[in-house]
């Protein structure tokens, strides 16, 4: 099927490109800032500056320190955001390749603050803490740190060795993106090509169950002929956080882990056991209802990430999908929707489909400005679902850059997704208020809701963190594993979940090999962690209560609270598992209403 060849970046109307002159004027600019930058580490690194004999020294190092922060995040937004728009302009490549050649110099200098900073005397940080409340938030978390850092000399060691440390990630995506090639496939009498992108943006989704299996198939197999080499990867990454967290002192890895995230061991715990128990059943009977509506015979991994609306096609415009957006976000109030209006007036979006651009979509947040986001418009109605989310990213960063410093300004990743997640709901639920007579329109939104929302935050990432704590108790426990261990455990956690809804066959187990959270401690959870404050805050939200002003009071205080602080701004008690429960309920209600409008 021939389809029209896309625009050269040059080409693509102005009003659907963003506007970085709102960061830099010229690129001239970001290059003085970039030198900026320089002078800057050069004084934080000083002797005089390091010398912390009371609380005011160390308030002028961190203000010091958060000046340069800020600087590179506004520069590292310009230059990265900038080169993602079209990868074939080498201005922009050299651009990008300038501030990351200059910045990793940079930390490299600068690494000794923090360190300074952490075995500076407990009474002049509190003392510090008392001088400037606004630091105490950072100061706070520093002293948590301070029982588990190290000797000068060996937390030095380790950041000289730290290019060395992130290798597993760098492999992982090498071989990934680099030297995973996929041969074609045949499916119904013809050959079809094969990549890692194709298969789970396209192929995975397919509606012919002949296509997707084969689909399927061939990738896994291809996935299992670098399985020794990933996994062997894999386990270096985890070894090596055991390894840290025993040099440090810590009870476990995952308390070294969780620590960042600041949340306790056994809410973590619970959190994946509550999930096990009560969100398995519904959706095992969302599995039955795709089996059901696509005529498959037998329900199979496979199989899970069909779509219940194949059919259903609804096109909707750039300045159509604008209004949605400020509609459904009006339950948030006139401050958060007049923040909305003007991020389209100001353009805060790129979305042209251009040769050369990344595909996926992102938002990136550089300190103090506004947000900028990415993503490829197609007109087509989950499109609206990604911009709404990007929106909740956009507005979160955007209110706490104003109102905290830059070193408490970033929340904990247990909550990151609430706002975004929080935003894909209340979409939902304008949609269907605004059609309630189109018992189509009604089941595409809802599935959208379940196979989107859902299914991916609290089915997928989900599975994932359940594999993954498996991989960390048994290393905790001393155990050397094996790649098949790996398999073993993917294809365990998978088959406990699903239970006789689906057949977990070999090629699944492979399942673990396809993800990159794995190399960034305990991220996966979190979806569905931010996910259950969003359904909470919307189900209030739909009743009517009165948390506007605390919900954006929550946003402001950016990471200046704990995960349970800022939940508990709303009334959510995220250390009763009966919210999880709850959420679930939800989810529970959601299949229910996809069965019903199927009947």
């Amino acid at each position: 099927m021939l389809t029209q060849a896309l625009p050269k970046r040059s080409d693509v109307p102005t009003h659907l490109t963003w506007d970085m002159t709102a960061l830099y004027t010229t690129p001239e600019d970001f290059y003085a800032d970039l030198e900026q930058a320089g002078q800057l580490a050069n004084e934080l690194t000083s002797e005089s500056m390091l010398n912390l004999n009371n609380g005011a020294s160390i308030v002028r190092l961190l203000q010091a320190y958060e000046a340069y922060l800020t600087i590179l995040s506004k520069a590292g937004t310009y230059a990265g955001a900038q080169s993602a728009v079209d990868m074939s302009d080498s201005e922009l490549q050299i651009r990008a390749r300038d501030f990351e050649s200059q910045v990793a110099k940079l930390n490299s200098q600068t690494a000794i603050v923090e360190q300074t900073l952490k075995q500076a005397d407990e009474a002049l940080i509190k003392q510090a803490m008392t001088e400037n409340d606004k630091y105490r938030p950072f100061l706070s978390d520093l002293l948590a740190q301070k029982p588990y850092t190290l000797s000068l000399e060996l937390e030095t060691a380790l950041i000289s060795l730290s290019p060395v440390l992130d290798l597993p990630y760098q492999n992982y995506e090498q071989c990934k993106l680099a030297d995973m090639n996929f041969p074609d496939f045949e499916a119904n009498g013809q050959t079809y090509p094969l990549s890692f992108s194709t298969f789970e943006n396209e192929y995975e989704t397919a509606v012919d169950t002949e296509f997707r299996r084969q689909a399927f198939k061939a990738f896994s197999k291809r996935l299992r002929e670098s399985q020794h080499t990933i996994a062997s990867n894999y386990l270096a990454q985890v070894k090596k956080e055991k390894i840290i967290a025993d040099m440090r002192g810590y009870d476990s890895v995952f308390d070294y882990l969780l620590q960042e995230q600041k949340i306790p061991r056994t809410m973590y715990d619970e959190h994946i056991d509550t999930i096990m128990t009560y969100l398995a059943p519904p959706m095992r009977r969302y599995a039955k209802l795709l089996q059901q509506v696509n005529g498959i015979d037998k329900m199979t991994f496979a199989d899970l990430k069909v779509p219940l609306d194949a059919s259903f096609v609804a096109k909707v415009s750039i300045d159509e999908a604008k209004t949605y957006c400020v509609e459904a976000l009006s339950l948030l109030g006139s401050d958060y929707t007049d923040m909305v209006k003007r991020s389209f007036e100001e353009r805060w979006y790129d979305f042209a489909q251009n040769q050369g651009k990344s595909t996926g979509g992102f938002c990136a947040s550089p300190y103090g400005e506004h947000s900028y986001v990415l993503m490829s418009w197609t007109q087509n109605l989950g499109d609206v679902f990604t911009l709404i989310h990007e929106i909740g990213h956009a507005g979160h960063f955007y209110n706490a850059g104003q109102y905290q410093n830059y070193l408490s300004y970033e929340p904990s990743l247990y909550f990151i997704e609430a706002p975004s997640t929080c935003n894909e709901l209340l979409l939902g639920y304008h949609l269907l208020q605004q059609n309630t007579e189109d018992k189509a329109f009604q089941r595409y939104v809802v599935s959208s809701l379940l196979s989107n929302t859902y299914y991916h935050n609290f089915v997928t990432h989900y599975l994932e963190a359940y594999f993954q704590r498996e991989v960390y108790r048994a290393v905790d426990a001393g155990k050397n594993l094996s790649t098949d261990d790996l398999h073993d455990m993917m294809q365990a956690s998978l088959q406990q979940f699903w239970g006789e809804a689906v057949e977990i066959d070999d090629d699944a187990a492979l399942t673990w090999m396809r993800q990159p959270h794995y190399y960034l401690g305990l991220y996966s959870y979190t979806y569905s962690a931010g996910l259950s404050i969003a359904t909470q805050l919307f189900k209030k939200l739909r009743q009517g209560e009165q948390v506007i002003d605390d919900w954006l009071a929550v946003l402001r205080a950016g990471g200046s609270k704990t995960p349970a602080e800022l939940a508990q701004m709303i009334g959510v008690d995220i250390n009763d598992k009966a919210t999880l429960i709850d959420t679930i309920g939800f989810i529970d209600e959601l299949v229910n209403q996809a069965v019903s409008l199927t009947e």
